[in-house]
């Protein structure tokens, strides 16, 4: 089949044109532009995309379109020559779920933070128990270098996100997926751009609920009132809890199981993994922060549902080696060092913050910050903007092209010493010119963004600078 892609370059479509060329299909599409990593994943499958769309990139007659859900309207010019034409079409997440999870056990990770991290954590410890997942993760996972593969029946592990599929179906993308296991990180207000408030949300995630068959299981955390809300208004499958407690009122479907942390070493680098009360193991990781601990007990928890012993899963854990973008280090000069963070919401902010500073101690911790998600630049949680970035020491906003409101307010009432930048280049001498005394700095660049090339060229420079 012959199979044309709009927006090939994003994560998710990208990854699908692999999936769908490993299926034997011969696969094309465009984008408005294609960068690292997902270019190279796309060069490196033999697929064939174009930046930029012209009408002869659908000769001869592909046989599907897929249509993305990124700057896609209606008007876009590729999009009106496929209705033009009468061209079948379809969604990603459709046709995910049609053509390649049907038949498979899925397991899905949802919620608002934390999935491509836990979804990369699952696939690592099935893939070292030797059962070979297939998985589509919109990140890529240090362990396989690749956002998706097809792996070996049955397992396949699904990033599950709330976004809409496309332009003309409003639903989420995740109750095309119909997972068997499903895990509910966390669920917190996002997307402002399509999404009024957290009730629209809910509605979105109970839909997903519905479609968890009886023998499933469902992993939810004991202490969120907006999942716990999700949860009363039907469950259909038993319920593993995790955190630091059970819910308040147990549910005809939880099953009494609760994952928590126990013992925690005073780097944060190691912990003690608790079921029902009981320890069954120690994770000894290069991961920092609780909210890695919650992520590692939910895919112990998934992995187990899928046949997994607990006992196999903390071992490959210890050979976890994270995710791009997700606090990746990009340079260690000896007294600074850089990271990058893919931050789309001020409670992954302050999480990734409390993590760093548990590991670092007192060392200088400096947050780059683009609020660039859509909920961020539009100032929907601006007040928690300004107490996110608490754990360091200090904090330098970047005010992009897409924010349209005051950044100012945010920096004034900062509790943290703030400065706003509109100029990269100047941000970048800045930083280069900063004294870090006697302490090791950190400087952590927290977009959800390229950021402009700030993350290829502050490296280098602070490398020169400390060699000057």
């Amino acid at each position: 089949m012959r199979i044309y892609i709009l927006g090939i370059g994003g994560t998710l479509m990208g990854s699908i044109a692999q999936l769908a060329k490993a299926l034997g299909h011969d696969v094309s599409g465009f984008d408005e532009a294609v960068y690292p990593p997902m270019s190279e994943q796309l060069a490196g499958a033999g697929i064939r995309y174009y930046e930029g769309f012209e009408p002869g990139q659908l000769e001869p007659e592909p046989n599907l379109v897929i249509v993305g859900n990124a700057n896609l309207p209606r008007g876009n010019k590729a999009l009106e020559a496929v209705l033009d034409r009468g061209l079948r079409y379809t969604s990603g997440a459709a046709w995910l779920g049609d053509a390649l999870l049907h038949g498979r056990w899925v397991l899905g990770v949802a919620g608002t933070h934390g999935k491509t991290t836990t979804a990369s954590m699952l696939a690592w410890i099935l893939e070292a128990a030797g059962l070979e997942p297939g998985f589509l993760i919109g990140g890529v996972p240090a362990n396989f270098r690749v956002s998706a593969r097809l792996g070996g029946a049955p397992f396949f592990v699904i990033e599950a996100d709330e976004y809409d599929t496309s332009y003309f179906d409003r639903r989420s993308k995740f109750v095309h997926y119909r997972p068997r296991t499903l895990v509910l990180n966390n669920l917190e207000y996002d997307h402002a751009d399509i999404f009024d408030n957290l009730e629209a949300i809910q509605v979105q995630f109970h839909h997903l609920l519905r479609t968890i068959p009886g023998n499933g299981l469902v992993i939810a955390p004991g202490q969120s009132d907006a999942l716990q809300e999700v949860l009363q208004r039907g469950c259909w499958t038993p319920i593993s809890r995790f955190g630091d407690r059970a819910p308040r009122m147990a549910l005809p479907t939880d099953n009494g199981e609760l994952w928590s942390v126990g013992k925690v070493a005073a780097h944060g680098r190691s912990f003690e993994v608790s079921l029902s009360g009981s320890r069954v193991g120690e994770v000894d990781w290069d991961l920092i922060g609780r909210h890695n601990q919650h992520n590692a007990l939910t895919a112990i928890a998934a992995a187990r549902h899928a046949g997994v012993p607990v006992a196999q899963s903390i071992e490959a854990l210890a050979d976890f080696r994270g995710v791009a973008r997700r606090m990746e280090l990009l340079a260690d000069t000896g007294r600074v060092r850089v990271y990058d963070d893919f931050a789309h919401h001020p409670t992954a902010i302050r999480a990734t913050l409390e993590g760093l500073r548990q590991a670092v101690g007192n060392d200088e911790i400096i947050a780059v910050i683009e609020p660039r998600s859509h909920t961020m630049s539009l100032g929907t949680l601006r007040q928690d903007l300004t107490t996110c970035c608490a754990p360091a020491d200090q904090v330098l906003w970047f005010r992009g092209s897409n924010i349209k409101w005051d950044l100012g307010e945010v920096v004034q009432n900062c509790v943290v010493p703030a400065k706003q930048y509109d100029d990269l280049e100047l941000m970048k001498r800045d930083l280069i010119k900063l004294d870090a005394g006697p302490r090791q700095r950190h400087i952590v660049l927290m977009s959800n963004g390229a950021f402009g090339d700030l993350r290829q060229t502050l490296p280098a420079l602070l490398e020169k600078s400390g060699r000057d």
